[in-house]
């Protein structure tokens, strides 16, 4: 429902891998993939928004020290498999 939702379900899963929206109420999804890289800091995180331009400079920085991935709305679910699917490269 949230970020803060999304976290306690992350700390209860503890999942490979993270895909969240980036709008959400009381804690948006970058806020939330903050907490949760306290515990991995790695963590494969895809990202989805219906206005990813906005998000833009914060993903481009967020790439640049972790592996994460962004679509923006609506996107196909096999460009979402292709990119869970993927080697991570270092």
């Amino acid at each position: 429902a949230d970020g803060l939702d999304g976290y306690s379900t992350y700390l209860r899963f503890l999942p490979d891998v993270v895909i969240t929206d980036i709008q959400m109420p009381r804690e948006n999804g970058l806020e939330m993939m903050r907490h949760i890289r306290m515990h991995a800091p790695m963590i494969r995180t895809i990202y989805m928004s219906g206005d990813i331009d906005a998000y833009q400079p914060l993903l481009a920085e967020e790439k640049k020290k972790y592996p994460v991935s962004y679509f923006e709305k609506p996107f196909s679910l096999e460009s979402l498999k292709r990119v869970v699917t993927e080697p991570l490269v270092n």
